[in-house]
C-alpha cells in the first residue's frame, strides 16, 4: 500500500514539472507598434539628397558646394582699393608730405600768372617794406622793383627779415617783387609787410611764384 502511494506522488509532481515547461515554450509575443510621429520625424532628419564624394588617391573629398554666393567686393574700413598694404601706407605718407608742404609752401607749383595784393592809402611820408622767406631756406631770389624802376637787383630771400625804406610821392606807388628762380625746393615763397611811419603794419601777404612771376602791392599816398 505505501508503495503505491508514493508511485502516486512521484507521478503528481512528474506531471506539475512538465506543465510548466511547456507554458514556458507557448509563451505569446506581442509585436511592436510603430508610432507615426516618430516616423515621420525620422524622415526629416534624413538628408534630402546623399552627399557625393569624389575619390583622389584613393582618399574621398566631399563634393563641393557650387550654390555658395560670395560678396563682389571686398569690405574696406579705408574706402580704397590697394593690391598690398604697402600701397596703402605709401600713399598716406605721400598725402600727408603733400600737405605739409602745401602749408609750409614748399614743393607745390607756384603761381604761373601775376599776383596783385591791392593798393592801399596813406598819409605818411615814407613806409619801409620788409620781407622774408617764411617756408624753407632753399636759395630763393627776388627782384625789387618800385614804379618799374629796378631797386635791389638781385636779393637772397632767408628767414630773416630784410627790407628797403621807401619815401613816398603823392598818388601811386607801385612795388613788384619779381621771382628769378624757384630755389631746390620749389616754388618762390615769401611773406611781406608793409610798415608806414608811425610802425603800424598797413598791408602785408605771402607768395609762392614760380620763376619770372611778379606780386605785386600799391600804396597810395594822399
Amino acid at each position: 500500500m505505501k508503495t503505491y502511494f508514493y508511485f502516486l506522488i512521484l507521478c503528481f509532481f512528474a506531471l506539475t514539472a512538465n506543465a510548466q515547461i511547456d507554458s514556458k515554450n507557448k509563451s505569446t509575443s506581442i509585436p511592436a507598434v510603430e508610432s507615426k510621429k516618430d516616423s515621420a520625424d525620422a524622415k526629416s532628419l534624413l538628408p534630402s539628397k546623399p552627399i557625393e564624394n569624389n575619390a583622389i588617391n584613393g582618399m574621398s573629398v566631399p563634393k563641393s558646394n557650387t550654390s555658395l554666393s560670395f560678396p563682389k567686393k571686398e569690405f574696406s574700413m579705408f574706402g580704397e582699393k590697394f593690391g598690398n598694404p604697402g600701397e596703402l601706407y605709401e600713399d598716406r605718407f605721400n598725402k600727408k608730405s603733400k600737405d605739409l608742404k602745401t602749408e609750409m609752401g614748399l614743393g607745390a607749383k607756384g603761381s604761373t600768372t601775376d599776383q596783385y595784393f591791392g593798393d592801399f592809402k596813406t598819409k605818411s611820408k615814407f613806409v619801409r617794406v620788409i620781407y622774408r622767406d617764411f617756408g624753407l631756406q632753399d636759395g630763393d631770389y627776388i627782384r625789387v622793383l618800385v614804379n618799374d624802376e629796378i631797386l635791389e637787383y638781385r636779393v637772397l630771400l632767408t628767414n630773416a627779415t630784410k627790407g628797403f625804406r621807401l619815401d613816398l610821392k603823392e598818388g601811386f606807388n607801385k612795388i613788384d617783387f619779381l621771382a628769378l628762380n624757384e630755389g631746390y625746393s620749389m616754388p618762390n615763397t615769401a611773406e611781406f609787410h608793409v610798415i608806414d611811419d608811425k610802425g603800424n603794419i598797413i598791408a602785408g601777404n605771402q607768395w609762392n611764384l614760380s620763376t619770372g612771376v611778379k606780386a605785386t602791392i600799391i600804396v597810395v599816398k594822399e
